[in-house]
């Protein structure tokens, strides 16, 4: 019953937020601002939800996931009809603003923490499942937001999406979950030079490489049609590699989740580390060749699915339930901030560089990633 409610509710609200790829050309004539503007709103999303997460990721110790995905969203819907009402930009940036607290407080983070309390032993493989379910919002929600803005328009769309946080998610979270409780004083993650924490330092590294992984999954996955177009590739040919590597993300979780509890989550994002510099190495050598693309999208897409799982999983190696829930809201802030820069900053490496110093820096990053995960391999338990 908890997986079913979260993976109903998280697919909701990551659903309607992947709104803007399908109706942001119309946003933009509608408000009278540009394109590149009307996308800003997600950027704004990621750098509010980065700057609320250590901040919530102390209420969410003290009064329980559900509680806190209860406020969120409501904050949400709040959003969403702030959003549908704009008439410029001030309105339009300020419903993006409380949809990044309803990010911040009610989506991923939350969820994990949710399971990780309630879920024992079976957390890693329930929070594996969750993500297989949530990784097709988009699939699900781009065809149903054409659907419904072409028959009654982008603003009654976001209204019918806020009634919906509203009369599905809210009494789903409410009645469908229990309360995982919390504690009067929130735990720090606790790192030391031996005994009950982790060994100092271990924090810096767990989130350097999940920061470094997520420059390279969001980042360059948000350049990779347009960096494959400037290597030679057929327009119909990158978007299809494009969408190969999002199914073989999947394929990714999966192999995770078939793992069960033979390995756990540093592992699975150390072999993950190892296999996506040979991916993007492949497309940076052979270019335009035909076994380059399939290469790439086949090593790229396993090892971006399978390090989201471990994004999440990772810290159960070295945090309990208690500090878990804080370790994962105070990476929440440099990862949200580095999922707002990376696609800007490789969209102008490649219009002012080319396509080679997009892949180079990809690379670069990956390799970061991978030695952060080789240090922190020495430091289990």
């Amino acid at each position: 019953m908890t997986l079913t409610v979260l993976a109903v509710t998280q697919t909701l609200g990551w659903g309607v937020l992947s709104l803007l790829p399908v109706v942001g050309p119309v946003v933009a004539t509608d408000l009278g601002m540009s394109l590149p503007s009307v996308f800003l709103g997600t950027s704004t999303m990621y750098v509010v939800t980065a700057l609320a997460a250590p901040m919530l990721g102390r209420w969410l110790v003290r009064l329980g996931a559900r509680t806190l995905m209860l406020a969120g969203f409501a904050t949400g819907a709040g959003g969403l009809l702030l959003l549908a009402a704009a008439s410029g930009p001030a309105g339009y940036f300020a419903g993006w603003t409380l949809l990044g607290l309803f990010s911040a407080s009610s989506l991923t983070t939350s969820a994990y923490v949710h399971l990780n309390a309630v879920g024992g032993q079976r957390a890693r493989t329930a929070i594996g499942s969750l993500m297989l379910v949530t990784g097709l919002a988009s699939s699900i929600f781009w065809p149903l937001t054409a659907s419904l803005s072409s028959q009654m328009g982008w603003r009654a769309t976001v209204v019918v999406y806020a009634v919906a946080l509203i009369v599905v998610a809210l009494p789903l979270i409410r009645f469908g979950l229990r309360d995982s409780g919390g504690s009067a004083e929130p735990a720090s993650p606790r790192e030391t030079g031996g005994g009950a924490g982790p060994p100092r330092g271990t924090f810096g590294l767990i989130v350097g490489a999940i920061v470094c992984n997520g420059f390279v999954t969001v980042g360059f996955e948000a350049v990779i049609i347009e960096t494959a177009k400037a290597l030679g590739v057929g327009a119909a040919e990158a978007i299809a590699m494009g969408s190969l590597v999002g199914l073989l993300k999947v394929g990714g979780r999966l192999l995770d989740i078939a793992g069960g509890g033979r390995w756990d989550g540093l592992a699975t994002g150390l072999i993950a580390a190892m296999v996506m510099p040979l991916g993007i190495g492949a497309l940076l050598v052979g270019g335009d060749a035909l076994w380059a693309l399939g290469l790439f999208a086949l090593l790229f897409g396993l090892a971006g699915g399978a390090f989201a799982v471990a994004r999440a999983t990772m810290p159960l190696v070295f945090y309990d339930k208690a500090t878990y829930a804080l370790a994962m809201a105070r990476i929440g802030l440099p990862l949200n901030l580095i999922y707002a820069a990376a696609p800007p900053l490789l969209s102008a490496l490649l219009v002012h560089v080319g396509a080679q110093a997009v892949l180079g820096c990809a690379l670069g990053f990956s390799l970061v990633a991978l030695g952060f995960l080789a240090v922190l391999q020495t430091r289990r338990r």
